[in-house]
């Protein structure tokens, strides 16, 4: 991938694509950095409040979905004011061949899912030697 400079987006609501957004409740798209090597693809999907029985991940037909559910944390009493909204998070993403699926790994360590993608053999450049007549 080219060097680009990413900058810091704000909190975001997912919006339904084509349709109605079939999950109850308030949905945030999680801000995700993707690094890669020769080898692999890694994916940091941030998702604050969120530890790993909460977290679903899914593939199917291509498209990786990422899941996270934050605990409702409902206090008692009157709300004066709130600065920060919580809610789940969920995102997709369209793998191409170039994505060994079946050696796909995650963890997740303070509200960071940690996503490794391994790159298929195919995809991963290698030196052609030469060899002389």
């Amino acid at each position: 991938m080219a060097d680009q400079e990413i900058q810091a987006s704000d909190k975001r609501e997912v919006q339904p694509e084509g349709g109605e957004f079939t999950r109850e409740g308030l949905y945030f798209t999680p801000a995700v950095d993707i690094l890669e090597t020769e080898t692999e693809l890694t994916m940091l999907v941030d998702m604050p409040g969120v530890d790993n029985e909460n977290v679903e991940i899914d593939l199917k037909d291509n498209v990786l979905s990422l899941l996270g559910k934050v605990p409702s944390a409902q206090e008692e009493g009157q709300e004066l004011l709130t600065e920060y909204r919580t809610g789940n998070y969920f995102r997709s993403f369209r793998l191409t061949d170039v994505v060994d699926q079946a050696g796909i790994t995650a963890s997740m360590t303070d509200g960071v899912l940690h996503l490794r993608l391994p790159k298929a053999a195919k995809a991963i450049p290698r030196k052609i030697p030469i060899t002389g007549a």
